[in-house]
């Protein structure tokens, strides 16, 4: 019986070391397979700033599964260095070749102009440029307020009316990347546009004629604004008024009229009067009993 369980416990050793063999081969395998499946990939070492030509030390190599490498990514940090950043890149993210500007161009705002665009100044205050809130990367609405050319004598004096829409700002003064804290205003004095050569035009025109104001937009609010313009004339017709929408981060919640359900009618049952049973009156009487019949008779 001793040598029975002996043998017994020495074949489960021996089948748990090989399970245990097994299970370590196949995560050495996993290991090995995973080590060779990775590749160096070139990633910011430092937060690089958008129009920022960038150095050896802003780079650094982070392996990375083949598998997991985004498009365009680099493999050796000699061809990055030099280039210049077109977004701003944060640390450990990987660097592709749509962040970068084409080779040979040179840092500042320049790097930043798309193709077929060009960058125009205007001179803004605190009130033109929305309290010094427009930031890099911000999108405005141009308006210009100018004396119509031969108005008639139903349209005498200036009109407001909005000449560019939806243009993306690349630089507020001298900053042309965006701050991490944009609740707080920057007092500037000065505003980089992002402008087709046909808009430049109408700027410069009604920069000229006219004066200008700033009218920052939404982000996600592409929509073209069809409007007929202002003058004295509308502006004394009053205006009505607009609900104003939800903050974009609030969802709207449509409250649903609360439905009542009918109570049940109540039947009040008729009052049924009560009726009092008399009290009876004790009597003294005694039982007489006549033949084969019996009965009581009262004794006064």
């Amino acid at each position: 019986m001793r040598n029975r369980r002996l043998i017994l416990a020495l074949t489960g050793a021996v089948l748990c070391g090989l399970l245990g063999v097994t299970l370590i081969t196949r995560y050495l395998a996993n290991v090995q397979a995973y080590t060779r499946d990775l590749g160096e990939v070139v990633v910011a070492k430092t937060d690089i700033p958008v129009g920022q030509k960038i150095t050896a030390e802003n780079l650094t190599l982070l392996p990375m599964p083949n598998g997991s490498v985004p498009e365009g990514a680099f493999r050796k940090t000699d061809v990055v260095v030099g280039r210049v950043a077109i977004i701003p890149i944060g640390v450990r993210e990987p660097i592709t070749s749509t962040k970068l500007a084409p080779e040979g161009t040179e840092g500042g705002l320049s790097a930043v102009i798309p193709s077929g665009y060009r960058a125009m100044t205007v001179k803004v205050d605190d009130v033109v440029g929305v309290s010094g809130f427009i930031m890099p990367g911000s999108f405005v609405d141009v308006v210009a307020i100018i004396v119509p050319p031969g108005a008639g004598a139903d349209q005498k004096g200036p009109i407001s009316k909005i000449v560019l829409q939806s243009i993306k700002v690349l630089a507020s003064g001298p900053k042309i990347d965006t701050p991490e804290n944009q609740r707080t205003p920057a007092e500037v004095r000065s505003v980089t546009l992002q402008v087709t050569p046909e808009q430049a035009e109408k700027l410069v025109l009604a920069a000229n004629e006219g004066k200008l104001q700033l009218v920052m937009r939404n982000y996600s609010d592409q929509d073209d604004a069809n409007t007929q313009g202002a003058n004295k004339n509308t502006l004394l017709q009053g205006d009505s008024v607009i609900p104003q929408p939800a903050p974009p981060a609030e969802r709207t919640v449509e409250k649903k009229p609360v439905q009542h359900k009918p109570q049940p009618r109540r039947v009040t049952a008729p009052a049924v009067e009560a009726r009092v049973a008399p009290v009876p009156v004790s009597r003294k009487s005694v039982e007489l009993i006549e033949g084969s019949k019996r009965r009581d008779v009262d004794v006064p």
